[in-house]
């Protein structure tokens, strides 16, 4: 999520500062500057000493490399993520339509898989009025970042009087995140997933942040939001639930802490030895 719309300059400037004035009555711009800021100098640890010691000139020359490396990096997830996603929706849709992996024109509302897949939760895909509505772009039906598209929730369906329930467990959003990321330090990166799916469905051949009524800057920072600005110890918690989830999902790690001997004595294992044991206890007592 780093520097894909904040330059670098701008997320150094304002740790500078925090430094020199504080953090007291920072604006939410410039608190988004400095998580970047941090989210920054936790992929490159060297960068805020690094830069320290060199010139303007210098300086400069660095942060230009960092951004051209960054820019193509996100280039190769896209070319890459064009091609999988259509892979994914057809194996697992089988669309009459299959979608052509080299070819976005047919892609968006004009599928209607993707169109599903794109369509805001509180809606209906399958109404051929709300589907016309959004197709003919009329004012009821404004596709825009305000809205989760269902592609985002857990089997694609959305429970609409609990809105968090499977919230970012869906099958294509960690099929997405392990063909993009590699390394467990990558694991709050869903924000960054969820876009390149996003724009993956889309019929737009080339990054725009603005498509339509839809910007995608302002949903980056919706998904931020949904992980950071949380309300309290509640929330909070099924926030921690979920990154565990997703830790799971992509790095297959353990449950070795959870094996309490309280879980492991209702496991087959300890509750056959028991009745083995009960079955000897009754034939001794019979004796």
């Amino acid at each position: 999520m780093v520097v894909l719309y904040d330059n670098i300059e701008d997320l150094i400037a304002e740790n500078d500062r925090r430094c020199e004035e504080g953090w007291e009555d920072s604006t939410a711009d410039q608190n988004c500057l400095q998580h970047g800021y941090i989210a920054l100098t936790q992929v490159l640890p060297w960068i805020h000493e690094k830069l320290a010691e060199l010139d303007s000139d210098d300086t400069e020359d660095v942060l230009k490399k960092i951004k051209r490396g960054v820019d193509a990096a996100h280039g190769d997830n896209m070319s890459t993520l064009k091609d999988l996603v259509a892979t994914w929706v057809n194996e697992t849709f089988h669309p009459s339509h299959l979608l052509n992996s080299g070819d976005k024109q047919m892609r968006s509302f004009a599928h209607d898989t993707c169109g599903k897949l794109l369509c805001p939760a509180e809606w209906d895909w399958s109404k051929d009025c709300m589907k016309a509505g959004i197709c003919n772009r009329t004012s009821d039906h404004i596709i825009s970042e305000n809205s989760w598209p269902l592609f985002v929730y857990e089997n694609y369906s959305v429970n609409s009087r609990d809105l968090e329930q499977g919230l970012f467990r869906s099958n294509i959003l960690v099929q997405a995140f392990k063909a993009t990321f590699t390394s467990p330090s990558s694991a709050k990166e869903a924000d960054v997933t969820v876009w390149q799916v996003c724009f993956s469905l889309s019929s737009v051949s080339s990054w725009h942040t603005i498509d339509g009524d839809f910007d995608y800057e302002v949903f980056c920072n919706n998904i931020i939001d949904f992980f950071e600005d949380i309300p309290g110890p509640v929330a909070r918690h099924r926030v921690n639930t979920l990154l565990e989830w997703w830790t799971r999902k992509v790095f297959r790690t353990n449950h070795q802490e959870d094996l309490t001997p309280k879980v492991v004595s209702k496991m087959s294992v300890m509750a056959l030895a028991e009745q083995r044991k009960a079955l000897e206890d009754a034939a001794f007592d019979s004796d």
